[in-house]
């Protein structure tokens, strides 16, 4: 399951990025592969809100369909 999929509400861990650029960003946000994050909000045709910790994240719909997470 992609990123993009993810309901609000949901415990969601990160299993992988594909793309190396991707990758090295989300690392700067603190999301890395085996990160356990809260699907904060999901907007209408906009992007994911993540949080992990105290941290909100917001994610576009471009790249959360390369990430691909599990339910946790």
């Amino acid at each position: 399951m992609t990123l993009d999929l993810v309901k609000r509400g949901q415990h969601v861990k990160i299993v992988s990025i594909s793309d190396e650029n991707i990758r090295a960003q989300a690392i700067r946000f603190g999301i890395a592969e085996g990160a356990i994050v809260l699907c904060e909000e999901v907007l209408p045709a906009g992007p994911i809100v993540l949080k992990k910790n105290r941290q909100e994240i917001a994610i576009g719909r471009g790249l959360a369909n390369r990430i691909t997470v599990t339910l946790n």
